[in-house]
């Protein structure tokens, strides 16, 4: 259901887009917080009272304390100075702002567009907010993974965390669209294969997160071979028919590039059938999905040949954005038509 008011429909566009651009902001500090290792740095999940940062030396200590105490310092970073444990704990505190912060980008306008235009708002966008909600939880969950028995956090969890705010940035994307009221064009290309590779690129996501969990792209970095064949020269292949290959960074690795090379031959079909119909319409969104595709392929070879650099490693991530949201808008403005062949 959508309001015929158009002055409301502006405020929801507006609304929408700002929760959209922070989204994509805290995905971005969220990446260059795992990249520079500051995940770790606040060891208590304090939701409520939590948001102010030290003000004092003594509490500056007292989170060193705690930061001491968990396996990442001991075994990794014994000899970090108070003044590096800084650097580490910004990025987190930035983080955990900002997504308090996204919370109430969400909370206040919903109550308030609830009240003044009824229980449809709520109905529509509340799912939004429970899903920030569940992905706070998710954060604190990935969190305490990190914090006894290992020095860095469960890959899996990290997924979940990083697939679920994708996912929340997809829905939000999708009802801005909506309030756009862009014209919709007919295509001979049948939707579901678009919507095959819009999954296949949330399954590269999965896969993309558990490299950045197990620092997998430091493993192997060579390009196109891994080591000296195709095949990481650590593994065998006999291993894929044991779930536990998801833990092998070798293997993901391997994963992941030759998902990304599944993702380009998909892309040249469907680029094909988008070329082969009569509707132009349809091109520049296929080229805006191709020319990111190009990029991000370019910037994952630059991180894995680079050691895995924050710069494109962080590049890598944000162009994963721009591929999603194109592809969403492709997906938005078509619909299948035989007549278009």
């Amino acid at each position: 259901m959508y309001s015929e008011n158009n002055n409301l429909n502006q405020q929801l566009k507006i609304w929408l887009f700002v929760l959209l651009s922070m989204i994509i902001l805290i995905i971005l500090i969220g990446g260059l917080t795992r990249l520079t290792d500051s995940g770790l740095s606040i060891t208590t999940w304090e939701l409520f009272v939590g948001f102010l940062p030290p003000l004092t030396n003594d509490k500056w200590k007292d989170y060193f304390d705690l930061y001491k105490t968990i396996p990442e310092y001991s075994e990794q970073n014994s000899n970090m100075s108070l003044s590096e444990f800084k650097v580490i704990f910004w990025w987190e505190w930035v983080h955990r702002q900002l997504g308090r912060l996204i919370g109430l980008t969400v909370l206040l306008p919903l109550i308030y567009f609830t009240i003044k235009h009824g229980l449809w708002v709520l109905k529509k966008y509340g799912i939004i907010f429970l899903l920030i909600c569940l992905q706070g939880f998710f954060g604190w969950y990935m969190v305490s993974s990190g914090l006894v028995n290992r020095v860095d956090v469960s890959h899996y969890r990290l997924s979940i965390h990083l697939v679920t705010a994708f996912i929340i940035l997809s829905i939000v994307f999708w009802e801005f669209l909506k309030l756009t009221k862009l014209k919709v064009h007919y295509t001979s290309l049948r939707l579901y294969s678009v919507k095959f590779f819009l999954l296949l690129l949330f399954v590269q996501l999965i896969i993309g997160a558990f490299v950045s969990g197990m620092d997998a792209g430091t493993v192997y970095n060579t390009w196109p071979l891994m080591g000296s064949s195709y095949f990481p020269d650590d593994s065998k292949f006999i291993e894929f028919l044991n779930i536990t290959f998801f833990d092998n960074p070798s293997l993901v690795q391997f994963m992941h590039r030759n998902l990304a090379y599944l993702i380009i031959i998909v892309y040249i079909y469907l680029s094909f059938f988008v070329f082969k119909g009569k509707n132009i319409k349809f091109r520049k969104p296929i080229i805006i999905i191709g020319i990111s595709l190009f990029l991000q392929v370019v910037l994952g070879v630059l991180t894995i040949l680079s050691g895995v650099k924050i710069v494109y490693a962080s590049l890598h991530q944000i162009n994963s954005i721009l591929i999603i949201l194109s592809t969403l808008y492709f997906i938005y403005i078509s619909k299948y038509s035989e007549n278009n062949n």
